[in-house]
């Protein structure tokens, strides 16, 4: 375990039981937003091939100097 892992857990150690929940409330609320993130990421990515007729066609490709 690194040192600032060691660290942070011994500073929650020493928080007071209302707390915790505050703690475990805002990890919880960082690892949904990372997850919704990822997400977003992956319905881009597959969605990508779909729109390049769209995307990539000399009609446009004025645009893309823009």
């Amino acid at each position: 375990m690194a040192a600032s892992e060691q660290a942070l857990i011994e500073k929650i150690k020493q928080l007071p039981p209302q707390r915790l929940a505050e703690v475990e409330d805002f990890v919880d609320f960082l690892r949904a937003r990372d997850d919704e993130r990822g997400l977003t990421l992956a319905a881009a990515k597959a969605g990508e091939a779909s729109f390049a007729a769209v995307w990539e066609n000399d009609e446009d490709a004025a645009y893309d100097k823009m």
